[in-house]
Formats: C-alpha cells, structure tokens, sequence
C-alpha cells in the first residue's frame, strides 16, 4: 500500500479559506483528530444550547413562543413531558445537557490526541488503528470504514426504538400523552410504500412525511437500523463491485465529500417537509402551528448542501484530470 502525504488539493485553489481540512486529506491520523474533534465542537453546542435553554425556560408558556430549539426535541421523546405537553421537570434536560458536554470534553480530547501524540498517518501507528489507514483509490478499505459508520448509525437508530419501546415511551400529540409504543409497524408494504409517497393506498405528495401515527415511525426505524447494520456488515466483508463504482467512482476525498454533501442536502429537504407539515413527528405543542420559519432553516440549510455538493464534485473532477 502506498502512502501518500502530498497535500494535492490545498494546493490547487487560490481560495485558502475554502480549503479547511484538506490540508489533512492525507494524512489519515490528523484527519480522524480533526472529525473527533468536529464531532465534539457538535456536542458541545448541543450541551451548551441545551443548558441555557434550560436557564431561561418559562413553565406555563409554549416552547415555541419562547423560541427553543432544542428543549422541544427532548419533550418529543418523552423527557420531562406530562398530559397535554406540559413540561413537568427540566431536571432531565438538565442532566442531558451535561452529558453532552461531558461528552464534548472527550470527543475534544481525544481529536488533540489524534492530532499531537500519534503519527500523522495511521498506517504507522501499528495495531489495530493501523487497520483503519485509507487511501483514496483502494474501495476495498474505504469499504470498511463506511461498514463501521452504517453500524453506528443502525445503533442510533435503535437506540430511538428502545426508548420508544421499553424505556418510558415518546409523546404521542394524538393521545396529548406518553406512552409505550408495545406495537411498532413492521409491514414492509406499509413502511416502505412511505419512500414512493403511498399512504393507505394512495399516493400523498408529502411522502415520507404523511406517516401520521408513531406505530409506523417506529416501526420505520427498525427496518433502517436493520438495513444500516446489514449494509455496515455487508461493505465490511465486500468491496463495492465494479458497475457501482463506475457509478459513483471513488478515486479523491473530494468525491466521497461530495456524495455526504449530497446526502446531506437531501436529508435536510425530507426534515423540511417533515417540520412544516408532519404534527405527529414534531407535534404541535411543542413547535406550534406556525413553522414556515423552522422549515426554510432546513430548506436553505439543504441548499447551502447541495452548493458544496457541486463544489467538491467539480473539484474533484479538476483533480482527476
């Protein structure tokens, strides 16, 4: 396996501000410090914005009147929520929100150790961190890592499920209550005619955003942490084949940028329709009626997606020729 440190793609733009991490594409030690090290920066904004939302909440008044962010989230899974969506305790969001910046301390330390105290390349730490090396043109190791990072998010998703489950319930607005989702939907007819915008029979333009009860939500997100774990398995064992990558060629990082951009994008489209329209996913007392605002975030936020998109795909193309 060839290692290669040249620092080819902060090298050809004239745009510095524009290059961020590519400085690191590849060198796989620094790179992996400088993902922890964003996923921290993530969870600590989550701590932080959680904390103070705690410190100004105001019992008796809407979440969306107060303009909440995350606080409305939480209620939705059933935290700190009673009858009729009243916030009862905030101890839990409390507790949540230090977790989160607890967690924030780890993820920082150990991008810090990433970047100052192993080897800028994985390859040469040796052991098991060796085996996660990466070049940009071998399909068989990127295969594995993305295995690794479809296995991680089927956990999340079962984590959703198990809350639902078995661990105090969500809060169902067709009820105005908590409860325990005992019979999640696993109909593949019902849960996947969602992804062509069938619902009961008939085709709804909202797709996958008409489910109106949690039964189908759930039952959603067994067959996704299914899929993500199988399919994490499945790119462990098995290199992509040769029609998918002439499909979605990998030879440069900033095609496999490309492709998350792209995938991001499309998620924060799905959340827009999802926000604006779907009561039974973001229930009303919590978010309101009036959730244009809150859909155009998402809306935009999927724009500004699909522009990187563009960008790191034409880039990459400038690379390869």
């Amino acid at each position: 396996m060839t290692i290669s440190t040249e620092k080819t793609f902060a090298a050809n733009t004239d745009l510095s501000w524009l290059v961020g991490n590519a400085r690191l594409i590849d060198l796989s030690g620094q790179l992996l410090g400088a993902h922890i090290a964003h996923a921290g920066l993530i969870m600590f904004w989550a701590g932080a914005i959680t904390i103070s939302e705690v410190t100004r909440f105001v019992p008796g008044v809407p979440m969306y009147e107060q303009g909440l962010t995350l606080l409305p989230h939480l209620a939705t899974l059933g935290w700190g929520v009673g009858a009729g969506g009243e916030v009862v305790d905030t101890y839990p969001y409390f507790v949540i929100g230090i977790l989160h910046l607890v967690a924030s301390a780890v993820l920082g330390a150990g991008g810090l150790f990433h970047v100052f105290r192993t080897p800028p390349i994985l390859y040469n730490s040796g052991g098991q961190a060796a085996k996660f090396h990466y070049e940009w043109n071998d399909p068989k190791q990127l295969s594995l890592i993305l295995g690794h990072h479809l296995i991680i998010l089927g956990f999340g998703a079962f984590f959703l499920v198990l809350k639902a489950m078995f661990f105090g319930g969500i809060y169902d607005t067709h009820l105005g209550d908590i409860r325990l989702i005992s019979n999640p939907n696993l109909n593949p007819t019902t849960i996947f005619g969602y992804l062509f915008g069938l619902k009961d029979g008939s085709w709804n333009i909202l797709g996958m955003a008409s489910v109106d009860n949690l039964e189908d939500v759930i039952g959603g997100h067994i067959w996704i942490g299914l899929i993500l774990i199988i399919g994490g398995v499945w790119h462990i064992l098995v290199q992509p084949f040769g029609w998918v990558r002439r499909i979605l060629p990998i030879e440069n990082g900033e095609e496999i940028l490309s492709y998350s951009l792209l995938g991001l994008a499309l998620m924060a489209w799905i959340s827009a329709v999802f926000v604006g329209y779907n009561t039974t996913v973001f229930p009303p007392e919590f978010y309101g009626l009036e959730r244009l605002g809150l859909a155009n975030i998402q809306f935009f936020l999927g724009i500004l997606a699909f522009g990187g998109y563009v960008w790191h795909s034409w880039r990459s193309r400038q690379t390869n020729t």
